[in-house]
């Protein structure tokens, strides 16, 4: 099926919306195994970020088999699940990205990893943890029965990195976990059957086209109305969400 503005609008909110995925490598000649074992399909589960442009940052260590493999080819598929609570899972969205990982020493991309997941402070300080990113070069969608798209990398609109918002993105947050905290619970969609959204969300990341927001073990992502590629529009376009959300019947945004 041709790629549409929707399937690539909803093929980037799986991709910025979940804090783990799926990560498939090629496996190289396993210990103690026969030489012919290589090149085997090789799944194992990743927590991941993304960078102001998408891309998905991964922090890996120099032991885990998934590294290893990687060091003798970094082609790599990333398998994004929005099925979870679904009582027909096969009738949700999911997301295959495809692209190549590379070792970066970008000091955004790890500052972005560890505010999406702060616990991983612990041990990215070791000397055999790196932050990977993945280029990414097409996906397949499934976004239910029939729904079903292949999108090239410019197919899924992915915005470039923005250097104004990139270098202020720290002090941002900041200042609008500051000004906006108990107001951020608002933007957060209620789990199902549940009547209290919770307390304690705070932003962890924005980007051109929203933020993320973490709660203890759980993740939410809030999509901004428009692109920005500035602090102070993205300010203000957070501050018309929260606005929105506190209205009579407002709403959070979607996960």
């Amino acid at each position: 099926m041709p790629a549409t503005p929707d399937a690539a609008g909803q093929a980037r909110r799986l991709m910025r919306g979940y804090d783990r995925a799926t990560l498939a490598t090629a496996q190289a000649e396993p210990k103690d195994a026969a030489p012919d074992d290589a090149g085997w399909p090789y799944p194992s589960l990743v927590l991941v970020a993304s960078d102001h442009d998408g891309s998905p940052l991964l922090l890996l260590s120099t032991l885990a088999e998934h590294t290893r493999n990687l060091a003798r080819d970094p082609r790599v598929g990333l398998l994004f699940d929005g099925t979870g609570g679904l009582a027909q899972p096969l009738t949700g969205a999911r997301l295959s990205v495809l692209g190549r990982a590379a070792r970066s020493d970008e000091p955004r991309h790890r500052a972005r990893f560890l505010r999406r997941h702060p616990d991983a402070a612990f041990y990215a300080g070791f000397a055999d943890f790196a932050v990977y990113r993945v280029a990414v070069e097409r996906a397949h969608l499934v976004a239910g029965f029939g729904r079903i798209h292949w999108l090239s990398k410019d197919a899924l609109g992915l915005p470039g990195v923005p250097s104004a918002l990139a270098e202020a993105e720290s002090d941002t947050l900041a200042a609008l976990n500051a000004a906006h905290a108990a107001a951020l619970p608002l933007l957060v969609p209620l789990p199902p059957g549940s009547a209290e959204r919770g307390e304690g969300w705070t932003l962890t990341g924005l980007d051109p086209e929203g933020c993320d927001l973490r709660c203890g073990g759980y993740v939410a992502r809030v999509d901004f109305d428009e692109r920005t590629n500035h602090p102070e529009s993205a300010r203000l376009a957070l501050a018309a969400l929260v606005q929105r959300a506190a209205r009579p019947g407002g709403t959070g945004g979607p996960r």
